[in-house]
Parts: structure tokens; C-alpha cells; sequence
């Protein structure tokens, strides 16, 4: 009888144990029904479609917008963005100069889903829906979650550009898991999503997150939560990450500040593609940006991001998977696989390193300016998870970087003609411009009648 309890128990751990190890690869999900095997399917068929094969295309073009935006000329920069009324505007890189300067901003929200550039560019989020207007910050209901709230507003089926009524702070029971084609907006109100779960975006397209304080975010137990109108199912714990992408394309994360939650403040796994992360404020965290979750996922090479114009501040300390002696070490961008284009940032303060990757991926370092720590021994910009004979091969190029306090950038690979188009020769604002470029990172304190 104690052979056969040894038995059942032992198969039950094995049982357990699997049906964790198969959630964690599936993002939580612990039933993965006919519904989720089709939303992998469509998004990986999105995946394809969003990839772009000439990805320095798609950097060079961001390049000349920013010159454009930047060049003393008004009447060329007009004609290109279209002229603005109401006075002196402040906006100091292109994607705000395109919707920033409107005093009437509030009554052309929508005219944001113009403004994304870099590898996110097609990016609409709810562009061609109604606006739904959040009058209920609570978010008591999993399975039947009341009108009004977010969570209500990111399950609806059709595009939906989700607004606030008012300033209020939403701490999530459990993870927010939203579906394509929405924008979630916090201009004009003060939102503060924190003390609770974070967002998810799992196989889906298409979305805008705007103009929300993520902080304080802590992992939930998961349970039985509602993820369409016509779908509820069985979720796992989530992590505790701020904004979490998972197998999704088509992404922009514009003008938010993140800071202080349990696991990543933004990450970007599973073969996500097509994604811009700008204008954000990143502080005082653990585990800042990852891309790319696993050394053995090369389907994660299809992945393209742009991180343009943020602000990397105090604080930000993430872990090294592979290093759990130095996990109170600073790092702000870990990378495997993909192409991931860095132009513009400011990276004031770091106590290992800025960037860092494995699994050969490609890095372009562009304009951005690194003020290293007065540790002597974390000057170094760069960190590669791997032996010099493996890493020397990968493309990691600096150019126009601004290096101070002793800053330093370790190029690899072969510098390559790539030819892709007629902007080809453009190079990015150099790196003495980055403060300027991003010195309206973060929330906007934006007021009707006013430009942003």
C-alpha cells in the first residue's frame, strides 16, 4: 500500500511539475484550450508579415526624422509634419513634434497613431474604433468584469481607444491581459497602474500604451480570468513585470514611466516583432528591459525593436541570468537574438553595464549619450554573455555615441555596406543631443487648450 501511495505521489509530482515547466513556455497559461492554440497560430503568421527583411531601412528612415525635426528650418519642417498653431512648442524630437504642439490635442487624440516611427511604425492600436472612456478604476471581477473599468475596455473585440474620466490609480487583481487593436491613453489624467499586476500582451497585434506611471508591480496567483468577451481561462502566476510581450507584433510603448516592480519594468519574448519603446522614464528597478527570453529560442532572431529617445535614470539594477553572485549589479537592455536599434537614449546611471546580449544579436548603438559610473571597473557600455571567439562575430556598431566619465563602447563584427536604401548614408543625431531628445521622457502633464 505505501509502494502504491509512493507511486501515485511521485507520478503526481511528475504530472506537477510538467504542467509547470509547460506553463512557463506558454506564458502562464495553464490551460492551453483550442482558443490559445489559434491566437499562436494567427500570431505567428503576424510575426511574418511584420518582419521587415531590410531592418537598416527602417533605422535610417528613424535618423531622418529626427534631423528633420531638429534642423532650424520651420518652413521644410512644416511641410513635412504639417504646421502647427497655437504659439511656441517645446516638443524636441519628431514623434512628439507630429501631435505635442496641437493646443487642441484632446480633441485629435487619435492623431498619436500617426506619430510612431522605428520598427513599431505601422502601429495604429484602436486608430479606427470608438473611444471608450474608463469611469471605474476597480477591477474586483475576473470573470465578468464590470463596464467601465480597463480590464472591461481591453477584452472588447473590436478597436477601442481607451481614455480616462479622471485622475485614478488601478491596482490590478490579476495580470490585464488585452487583445489586438487598443490604445490605452492617460493623457489629461494622472493614471497610475501599481500595487497590484501588470499588462499582458499574448498573440496579439496592434497596440498603443500611452501616458500611464507603472510602479509597484507584484506577481498575482492566477486563476480563472477573462481574456475575450466569449473566453475565460485557467492562468498561472504571473511574474510581476510591468508591460510584458509575448509572441505579439506591432507594439508601441510611448511616454510612460516605469519603475520599482518585482520581475522586468518591460519585456519583449517570444518571437514579439515590430515593436518601439520611446519617450519612457525608467527608475529605480531591479530588472529593466529584456528581449528575448532564452539562448535556445532562435526563432527569437526574427525579432525587431527600437528604443528611441528614453530616459534610463536612477536606480535601475537587473539581474544576470547567468550570474546570480553579481543579481544587485546594474544593467539596463539584456538582448538574445533579434536586431534591437538604440538611437537617442540617455543613459545617466549604471553600476555594470548599459547593454548586454547573447545569442548573437544585433546591436546599433546610435546617438545616444552613456555617462558611465565612477566604478573604475563598470565603464565598459558593453557586455557580451559569451567567449570572446563566439562574440567577436556578432554586429554591435557605436556610432555618433556620446561617452562620458570615462565611457566605453566594445564594437564586433564586420561593418557592413549594407545598402538598403536612399537614406543609407544618413547618420543618427549625435549623442550631444540625446538630453535634449528625451527631456520630456515620461507621462506628460497635458491640459486642454494647452500643447503637451
Amino acid at each position: 500500500m505505501e509502494g502504491i501511495q509512493s507511486k501515485s505521489i511521485n507520478l503526481f509530482m511528475f504530472l506537477f511539475l510538467f504542467f509547470i515547466g509547460v506553463s512557463h513556455l506558454r506564458a502562464s497559461i495553464l490551460d492551453f484550450d483550442e482558443v490559445w492554440q489559434e491566437r499562436e497560430i494567427a500570431a505567428r503568421e503576424a510575426v511574418s508579415e511584420a518582419y521587415h527583411p531590410d531592418p537598416f531601412q527602417v533605422t535610417d528612415h528613424l535618423n531622418v526624422e529626427v534631423h528633420l525635426a531638429t534642423e532650424t528650418n520651420s518652413t521644410r519642417r512644416s511641410l513635412r509634419r504639417g504646421k502647427y498653431r497655437g504659439g511656441h512648442c517645446t516638443a524636441t524630437n519628431p514623434i512628439d513634434r507630429c501631435w505635442r504642439c496641437r493646443p487642441d490635442w484632446y480633441l485629435h487624440r487619435k492623431q498619436l497613431a500617426k506619430c510612431v516611427l522605428g520598427f513599431g511604425r505601422r502601429t495604429t492600436g484602436g486608430r479606427d474604433g470608438w473611444i471608450y472612456v474608463v469611469t471605474n478604476p476597480s477591477d474586483n471581477e475576473m470573470d465578468k468584469p464590470l463596464k467601465g473599468t480597463l480590464r472591461h475596455a481591453v477584452i472588447q473585440p473590436q478597436p477601442l481607444w481607451i481614455v480616462f474620466a479622471r485622475s485614478m490609480v488601478i491596482v490590478l487583481k490579476q495580470e490585464l491581459i488585452m487583445t489586438s487593436h487598443k490604445t490605452i491613453d492617460g493623457r489629461g489624467a494622472n493614471i497610475h497602474i501599481a500595487y497590484g499586476a501588470g499588462i499582458t500582451m499574448q498573440y496579439v497585434k496592434n497596440i498603443i500604451i500611452h501616458g500611464i506611471h507603472f510602479h509597484n508591480i507584484v506577481p498575482r496567483s492566477g486563476g480563472m480570468i477573462r481574456d475575450s468577451v466569449d473566453h475565460i481561462g485557467l492562468r498561472g502566476r504571473s511574474d510581476g513585470d510591468a508591460i510584458s510581450i509575448y509572441g505579439s507584433t506591432n507594439i508601441w510603448v510611448d511616454h510612460n514611466s516605469l519603475s520599482n516592480c518585482t520581475d522586468g519594468l518591460i519585456d519583449i519574448i517570444q518571437e514579439s516583432t515590430a515593436i518601439t519603446v520611446s519617450n519612457n522614464h525608467l527608475t529605480d528597478h531591479n530588472d529593466v528591459m529584456l528581449m528575448g527570453a532564452h539562448d535556445n529560442f532562435p526563432d527569437d532572431a526574427k525579432m525587431q525593436v527600437t528604443v528611441a529617445f528614453n530616459h534610463f535614470g536612477k536606480g535601475l539594477v537587473q539581474r544576470m541570468p547567468r550570474q546570480a553572485t553579481v543579481s544587485h549589479l546594474a544593467c539596463f537592455l539584456l538582448c538574445r537574438w533579434g536586431f534591437v536599434h538604440v538611437v537617442n537614449n540617455d543613459y545617466t546611471h549604471w553600476q555594470m553595464y548599459a547593454v548586454g546580449g547573447s545569442s548573437h544579436p544585433t546591436i546599433l548603438s546610435q546617438g545616444n549619450r552613456y555617462i558611465a559610473p565612477h566604478l573604475d571597473w563598470a565603464k565598459e557600455v558593453t557586455k557580451r554573455l559569451a567567449a570572446e571567439a563566439e562574440w567577436k562575430n556578432w554586429e554591435w556598431r557605436s556610432e555618433g555615441d556620446l561617452m562620458l566619465n570615462g565611457a566605453f563602447f566594445t564594437q564586433s563584427g564586420r561593418k557592413r555596406n549594407h545598402g538598403y536604401s536612399r537614406f543609407d548614408l544618413i547618420k543618427a543625431k549625435p549623442g550631444t543631443h540625446a538630453e535634449r531628445l528625451t527631456r520630456f521622457s515620461g507621462p506628460l502633464g497635458c491640459r486642454k487648450n494647452k500643447p503637451c
